[in-house]
């Protein structure tokens, strides 16, 4: 996956692509960060020269040329969701948080802010942390994907970078 970003009139834009083995496509995505955006699927093509990662740059070629550029890992911001953790087994907070995961890398992933980077339980808490390229639209996003979910009941949605979190 090669994810590239521009700002356009003081938003910033997302345009991305990965390929997709089980459907033999080259999937693109673009849109502004925080909303779902477009896609189209182009087919793999059947003799392939090119490695996967080569594949995915030409499909970006167009976005590389308009001035689109990748974020530095190093850029994004922390978010963690925290959640409560009194009575529940450890297998039963592991499957959850493991669920709340693949949601999270879907919300994050399809809206153009970023992805899960995992999580942890301690200390009565399990959270699950995600690097995002705008802190403030993900949680607004974050908390509204999980509102009225089995994910509602998290105690809080915080900056981890700011909490000293690593």
């Amino acid at each position: 996956m090669l994810k590239l970003y521009k700002r356009i009139d003081r938003r910033l834009a997302y345009w991305e692509a990965w390929i997709n083995e089980d459907e033999g496509t080259i999937v693109e995505h673009w849109g502004f960060v925080g909303e779902t955006g477009d896609s189209r699927d182009h087919p793999l093509p059947r003799e392939r020269s090119l490695r996967p990662e080569a594949l995915v740059k030409e499909t970006l070629r167009e976005a590389i040329h308009a001035g689109y550029a990748a974020i530095p890992m190093e850029e994004h911001e922390r978010l963690v969701v925290e959640f409560p953790w009194a009575s529940a087994s450890a297998a039963a907070l592991l499957a959850k948080r493991h669920e709340l995961e693949d949601r999270l890398n879907e919300t994050l992933g399809w809206t153009g802010l970023g992805a899960c980077d995992g999580g942890s339980a301690g200390s009565g808490t399990m959270e699950v942390c995600c690097l995002v390229v705008d802190y403030a639209l993900a949680q607004a996003v974050v908390a509204a994907d999980l509102k009225n979910t089995k994910f509602g009941d998290y105690t809080r949605i915080y900056d981890g970078g700011e909490q000293g979190h690593s």
